[in-house]
């Protein structure tokens, strides 16, 4: 797997006290994962998933690597400035993703129509192999300016 530092990848900004499950450092229980932006357009995130969300021992849950590949997609859209949400989203699981071993995913956006965003983004080990690799359609969304129920 290649250093992150050689390929010249810039930290993605995000909401700081954002609660997202995949990369909000305000969920004590979530995956806190990070992004980087490569001058190529593509999204990166260098990651160790915990044991905590494993299927099988030893194996990350299949949901958990559906997430993985949706938030990099996610954020492939976000480094245009979108917030968008997932239409539709294809996985295919290629092969066991190991719980406590470095992984690599990697996202961009191949076609961009008005507010649609069509994604792709995979995960690969230390030796580069493709784990698993997703395709989704997002949907650009307004984000709220305020929570439910609150008074202005």
């Amino acid at each position: 797997m290649k250093p992150a530092a050689k390929e010249n990848l810039t930290p993605l900004a995000h909401a700081a006290q954002n609660r997202c499950f995949g990369c909000g450092r305000a969920n004590a229980i979530g995956l806190q994962l990070e992004f980087l932006l490569g001058e190529d357009g593509r999204v990166v995130c260098l990651a160790t998933i915990a044991d905590t969300y494993e299927g099988p021992p030893g194996y990350v849950h299949g949901g958990i690597i559906a997430t993985l590949l949706d938030e990099t997609m996610s954020k492939a859209v976000r480094s245009h400035g979108v917030v968008a949400m997932t239409r539709h989203m294809e996985v295919d699981y290629q092969r066991p993703v190991k719980s406590k071993a470095a992984i690599r995913m990697e996202g961009r956006v191949t076609r961009s129509e008005g507010r649609k965003h069509w994604t792709e983004a995979r995960i690969l080990d230390e030796d580069e192999s493709v784990l698993a690799q997703g395709k989704g359609l997002f949907i650009e969304v307004q984000p709220r300016k305020e929570p439910l129920g609150s008074k202005a």
